[in-house]
């Protein structure tokens, strides 16, 4: 692989089980890259050690007065000198490409993934950690698959030269081939703690990147606060234990640095203390003497690669850690969703797939279409109706809104779309079969042309999904920010569309999902930062356009619920209710409360005059009752008087 042969057609299946072993599967993977590279540094590294015995052979032939000698010894070292600029021009060139090809195929599992997950998986790992393992993590990964080759080369070259001057002069070439490995591992105790000291650093930094990106996305809020401070404050502290760690980190480093300076100069010192003895007791000659010295002097060079092959694991071995947990992350399906089980439909109802039967294959294209159903919470959203589902708990909505796209965040039987599990379906499918829009879409920079330029059935074109995201007044502000340009269209939009408000990037958002025109639209709040009149022309916009389509709206705006064929209330994870919006805002509390935004003591007081009304009226039929008995009560007296006045009236005239 090439760099110009970049991107990979296909990066591959990495191993992720651990660090060291996902190094193993890139190393692996540029199996041909590792072999030139090492092949360009054998040459380097030979070239190099050649020049003392070069050199060792013109002393020995200016002492002898043998010109032939001579005259050989400079063509030898032409040959030298030309392999060495020829060897170290193409090594690093290989280097080069092995460190770009190596990030880049991590980029792309990493870009890969991300596409797999959706926002799932700034759910499992912290943003700050992805962003860290997408930049500086990538970087240092490359830098250790390309040192692998060098080191190798090296580590060839210093075993070879070693044979060779055992073989040359067998009194110092001992002393060498012994002292040579010692120096290379002196430094082995320390790189433990050298580790340590790294892995600390790199995790630290990670929490002041991931620090550092949240206070950049919620700025425009610590503002509106008075909390830039404090974050500043915050970011600060983060940042000095950062070069705390760091300080601490290069200290150790720079120990093993001086460490593989000095042990070298003390074998040097060895060698010329002994091959002067040697010369002079006529055991070796002068030549030999320069051969073994210059030798040691240049070897100093490859060992330079055992610390630096050291340094480049210790800092990627974290990174490939980190890049490891990422793309080890997977989709949480369901083992009855992965084989395509068929859901039953609230009532009994089995929802069907024209042309797929139970147990047949499932269709690749074109994508499935039917019913939308949820088994975890109930929700049916019947095919080419609009759905309105109606959510007290945001974050319940929002999770819900992911699952219906085929993006689960806990394990759970997958949506089935027309019978068919999502999270069975090639992720390409089910990416075109329903398509989620949160309640904080994305708009990348660019022209607005560019933005609505995204993969589309081409039934609804660019202006009339604008038209029906009611973004005439956007238009209109874009061309007069850019008076040289002629088409609004092609005004460019800045990163993640901060020049625009947000109502303005809500509704080009929307714009963009309606010009998709997929078989399934999910939104999430789609109208929450515009105003009531605007968000009641998107709803029928919004209506008309996806008239035959299955679109599923999760809000808590009546004007949107009231063009909805459906309103479905989800209460503490499941359907609690389903019917028109007029009928649940006089039915049923619980949506009353959650669309109309009372509270209890609302409730309450709402309820109150009621209650007083029934006890007024129970007070009066109770005193018109009491008022009853004293009436009966006094005709009764009355009575009895007159029957008695009667009776002696009576008595009077018998006597």
């Amino acid at each position: 692989m090439q760099i110009q042969d970049l991107p990979y057609p296909d990066p591959g299946v990495p191993d992720a089980r651990s660090g060291p072993r996902f190094l193993w599967w890139l190393g692996r993977n540029q199996l041909g890259g590792q072999l030139k590279s090492l092949a360009w540094g054998l040459l380097h590294f030979a070239s190099v050690s050649a020049l003392p015995f070069c050199v060792g052979l013109a002393v020995q032939a200016v002492l002898d007065r043998s010109g032939a000698r001579l005259a050989l010894t400079g063509g030898l070292l032409v040959l030298a000198c030309a392999g060495n600029a020829l060897g170290d021009t193409f090594l690093h060139r290989t280097a080069v490409t092995n460190w770009i090809t190596a990030a880049a195929r991590v980029q792309q599992l990493l870009a890969r993934k991300a596409a797999e997950l959706g926002s799932i998986l700034t759910r499992r790992v912290a943003a700050g950690e992805v962003v860290a393992v997408s930049t500086g993590d990538v970087e240092k990964i490359g830098w250790f698959v390309e040192a692998v080759s060098r080191f190798t080369a090296a580590a060839v070259t210093i075993v070879l030269v070693c044979v060779a001057l055992v073989v040359y002069q067998p009194a110092l070439g001992l002393l060498v081939a012994v002292g040579l490995p010692a120096l290379a591992l002196t430094v082995l105790p320390l790189l433990p703690q050298a580790t340590r000291r790294a892995d600390l650093q790199r995790e630290k930094a990670g929490r002041a990147t991931e620090l550092a990106s949240d206070t950049v996305a919620g700025l425009r809020v610590l503002r509106g606060i008075g909390g830039e401070q404090l974050f500043l404050d915050r970011y600060r502290r983060a940042s000095q234990e950062v070069r705390h760690a760091a300080v601490r980190s290069a200290r150790m480093w720079s120990l093993i640095a001086a460490i593989q300076v000095l042990l070298p100069g003390l074998l040097l010192i060895a060698v010329v203390w002994y091959g002067v003895h040697l010369a002079r007791t006529g055991r070796i000659t002068v030549g030999e003497l320069v051969t073994v010295y210059s030798s040691v002097m240049v070897l100093t060079y490859p060992l330079q690669h055992f610390q630096e092959i050291a340094m480049a694991y210790s800092f990627s071995r974290p990174s490939a850690q980190r890049t490891a947990r990422v793309l080890s992350l997977e989709r949480t399906t369901a083992p009855a969703a992965r084989d395509g089980e068929r859901g039953d439909l609230p009532g009994g109802a089995r929802p069907d797939t024209p042309g797929v039967e139970d147990g047949d294959a499932q269709p690749a294209v074109p994508p499935p279409s039917g019913d939308l159903y949820d088994p975890v919470t109930g929700l049916h959203a019947p095919a080419g109706r609009l759905t309105a589902v109606v959510c007290g708990d945001p974050d319940a909505a929002g999770r819900l809104a992911e699952r219906l796209g085929g993006h689960p965040g806990e394990p759970g039987p997958s949506v089935l779309l027309g019978g068919v599990a999502l999270d069975g379906l090639p992720l390409d499918v089910a990416r075109t079969a329903v398509l989620v829009q949160d309640k904080d879409p994305v708009l990348l920079s660019g022209s607005l042309r560019e933005l609505l330029d995204v993969p589309a059935s081409g039934d609804v074109t660019a202006d009339v999904a604008l038209a029906a995201a009611q973004c005439d007044d956007v238009l209109d502000a874009l061309a007069q920010g850019s008076p040289g340009t002629v088409d609004p269209m092609d005004v460019p939009i800045t990163e993640r569309g901060r020049s625009l408000s947000g109502g303005q990037r809500q509704r080009l958002a929307l714009a963009r999902s309606l010009v998709t025109d997929p078989e399934v639209l999910v939104l999430d709040e789609p109208t929450s930062a515009v105003d009531s009149h605007t968000e009641a022309r998107i709803a029928q916009g919004l209506r008309s356009v996806r008239t035959g389509r299955t679109t599923v709206v999760f809000t808590s705006s009546p004007l949107l619920l009231d063009r909805a064929d459906q309103v479905v209330l989800v209460h503490e994870g499941t359907v609690a209710a389903v019917g028109t919006h007029r009928d649940l805002v006089h039915g049923e509390p619980r949506y009353r409360a959650v669309v109309t935004r009372e509270t209890d003591e609302e409730r309450a007081r709402a309820d109150q005059p009621h209650a007083s009304a029934r006890t007024d009226r129970t007070q009066k039929a109770q005193g018109a009752e009491r008022a009853k008995r004293t009436q009966r009560a006094e005709r009764t007296d009355v009575l009895e008087e007159a029957a008695l006045e009667g009776a002696l009236e009576e008595m009077e005239e018998t006597a």
